[in-house]
């Protein structure tokens, strides 16, 4: 992929793209900048939009910082949200990152990134470090952000020490060095606030590299809240489903964002879907094999589309199914919690409600239903999912 390539196709906005070209062109590996806030261990093909982004000018030889959060993510990121968030203990910012960093990595080269702790820096600040950073911005420009000046006109709860999330990374920037910044558009305000920290300190601004927000399964922002994500970590099986659920008018986006497809194919195949002339089934069930291909490997891909066809083409169970021993009666909701077939008994019962579980094929509609099995049977939530009942 060319340069001109990187810096337009899933790029929403960079800030500038003449001052990053010129950076580019200098023959100075750049230190590329990016930011996470281990307050959730997973992550989601939303994310992998960015991770491509810098795994493709990390191949040009330029040296990812991998900015781990432990400090703001026991205040929260208020970027995009409406609410206040629960401030985390230590102990689960740290095991929460390690496990994103587990998936990090299968996108980033690891040889070529270098892993920075907030708590290097933030761990020996002082009240006067605090003052000091706080007297560079003013409560005006704060307020410019959309989250925060809604959530003050609404009368909803807003900290000062939510207000001092942005000066935190932004002296991630100064910390690090940082010649570029990557993001999600909701973190325009957050990354702004670097650049301009770093010119008021006599640096050189760091670069804004925004990427769009990919949609989620639901028609909304991806999203964990939501519950309509592709997790990177997803198997392969559950992960070609998932695409094949979507709706058909996001289909040529997640090409675009997530797949090495050229462009030009891309928009042949948008002319031949809008024309009618293309099933939009043949083109998810290729954006299945592509993406899953790059997550694992062409094999994962190839079984992962033989169980859709078995199981949602021909309707046959899948040839796989994990095993729960039912060794007596039990409630049908704690049974879907049990068998892991639901987060939640509140879940359970929800799913239950709305038709969407079944014994054997059968519906089952009662939350109070108990079920008990003399011979192994298959219990199933939704379309996806199944368990085999064991006696």
């Amino acid at each position: 992929m060319d340069l001109e390539e990187i810096l337009t196709r899933g790029v929403a906005e960079i800030i500038t793209k003449e001052e990053l070209l010129e950076k580019l062109r200098s023959g100075r590996t750049l230190r590329l900048k990016m930011g996470f806030d281990p307050s959730k261990p997973n992550l989601h093909i939303g994310h992998y939009v960015g991770l491509r982004k810098i795994r493709q000018l990390q191949d040009l030889g330029h040296t990812v910082v991998l900015i781990v959060g432990d400090w703001t993510a026991q205040i929260g990121d208020p970027s995009g949200r409406d609410e206040s968030r629960t401030m985390l203990d230590p102990e689960t910012v740290r095991a929460n990152a390690e496990t994103y960093m587990r998936q990090f990595f299968r996108v980033v080269d690891r040889g070529r990134t270098e892993v920075r702790w907030q708590s290097e820096w933030f761990g020996k600040f002082t009240l006067a470090d605090v003052f000091h950073l706080t007297s560079r911005f003013t409560l005006g420009q704060m307020m410019a952000h959309e989250t925060f000046r809604k959530r003050y006109e609404q009368g909803l709860p807003l900290s000062l020490m939510e207000l001092l999330y942005p000066l935190l990374q932004a002296y991630d920037s100064i910390a690090v060095d940082a010649d570029v910044e990557f993001g999600g558009t909701d973190q325009k305000f957050n990354i702004l606030a670097g650049r301009e920290l770093q010119r008021m300190l006599g640096k050189t601004p760091q670069n804004v590299f925004l990427v769009p927000l990919l949609v989620g399964l639901d028609g909304r922002k991806m999203s964990k809240t939501f519950n309509n994500t592709i997790d990177l970590v997803d198997p392969p099986e559950e992960m070609y489903g998932k695409i094949m659920s979507m709706g058909d008018d996001v289909i040529i986006e997640y090409f675009i964002l997530t797949t090495d497809v050229p462009m030009a194919e891309i928009e042949e195949m948008e002319r031949e879907m809008k024309a009618g002339h293309v099933n939009p089934r043949d083109l998810k069930m290729r954006l299945a094999r592509e993406l899953i291909t790059q997550l694992y490997n062409a094999e994962a891909a190839r079984k992962a589309e033989e169980e859709f066809v078995r199981v949602f083409q021909r309707r046959e169970l899948p040839s796989e199914m994990p095993e729960f021993r039912l060794s007596g009666p039990k409630n049908i909701v704690d049974l879907l919690v049990e068998a892991g077939l639901a987060a939640s008994k509140s879940e359970g019962r929800r799913l239950v409600q709305q038709g969407g579980v079944k014994l054997n094929e059968e519906v089952i509609s009662d939350i109070e239903a108990t079920i008990a099995v003399t011979e192994p049977a298959v219990l199933r939530v939704g379309k996806r999912r199944f368990v085999q009942l064991v006696p």
